[in-house]
């Protein structure tokens, strides 16, 4: 039988990065935190922790990590139901920056009222949620992955569609004869972060252009970079649920009208899982099929 104080160490030390935070937040020695990670570690026969900075786990770490999140999970439901009600449950969930941005709250708020959830949500590009689902540092996530880890069930949300938008300003200035190869060279691009690829996957397959071969800003926030592309800094993709009438109004322009990209996603969650995070699920599956346009799950 694991030992509860030591999987409290270990979870501990994956969610901060280290001993020493561990140890603060366990209020602890880091000393006695290493210990009983080195007492699971020793009793299970196998490294469970990669000893860098930050402090992360190893394959079979990343298993037991899994299953301990969602053993606590369930402690702490039955506590909650236990009590006077009074007592809310957080949940872990990973999401794009772009889901939260647009119609996640939204469609959860009343749920999450009603059931006192608290949420503890991880950002990340929709191509890398599903990783952290894999490590164990989230219950259950939105991502545009559409294979379901060994143990897990995958739901079809929806797609978000995006297009390359632009001020008219920045339109004339940059691009006055469209969308061409050689303007998009030195026309300032918008780019999420360093993981985003919707970009440049749009500029290889269109304008045969590579990355590296052109300029960009990186603007990892959602609202910022609508914000930096409202205000002329350079053109890029936006969610239709983002952009609004910012379209229709003529604030901002299609750079590229017949070429949309659909982005799908789907819901990743184990298929044991807790009451609150099934119900939870369904409100998720529920609100991304109203927001969301149709699409199909890939084969």
């Amino acid at each position: 039988m694991l030992d509860a104080r030591k999987g409290e160490a270990l979870l501990a030390v994956i969610d901060t990065g280290s001993f020493e935070q561990a140890a603060l937040q366990l209020h602890l020695s880091a000393s006695a935190v290493s210990q009983r990670v080195s007492a699971m570690e020793s009793e299970m026969g196998m490294l469970l922790i990669v000893r860098a900075k930050p402090c992360r786990a190893t394959p079979a770490g990343q298993r037991l990590v899994q299953y301990l999140r969602r053993s606590r999970l369930l402690e702490d439901e039955f506590l909650a139901d236990s009590g006077d009600g009074a007592r809310p449950l957080s949940l872990a969930l990973a999401v794009n920056n772009d889901t939260l941005a647009t119609w996640l709250l939204p469609g959860l708020a009343s749920f999450l009222i009603d059931e006192q959830i608290l949420l503890d949500l991880t950002l990340d590009v929709q191509e890398h949620t599903h990783g952290l689902l894999a490590q164990g540092l989230a219950l259950a996530c939105v991502s545009s992955a559409s294979q379901a880890l060994r143990g897990c069930e995958v739901q079809l949300l929806g797609a978000m569609r995006y297009r390359l938008l632009a001020t008219p300003a920045f339109a004339q200035r940059w691009f006055p004869d469209g969308l061409e190869r050689e303007a998009a060279r030195v026309a300032p691009l918008m780019v999420f972060d360093r993981k985003d690829t919707l970009q440049s996957d749009f500029l290889l397959k269109e304008l045969g252009l590579p990355p590296g071969s052109y300029r960009c800003h990186y603007i990892p926030d959602s609202e910022a970079f609508l914000n930096a592309v409202r205000l002329g800094l350079g053109y890029g993709m936006l969610p239709q649920l983002q952009y609004g009438d910012l379209l229709r109004s003529g604030t901002l322009i299609d750079l590229a009208p017949a070429r949309p990209v659909d982005v799908t996603l789907y819901w990743h969650a184990w298929r044991v899982q807790s009451p609150k995070l099934e119900r939870l699920g369904k409100q998720v599956i529920a609100a991304a099929r109203k927001a969301l346009r149709p699409a199909r799950k890939a084969r």
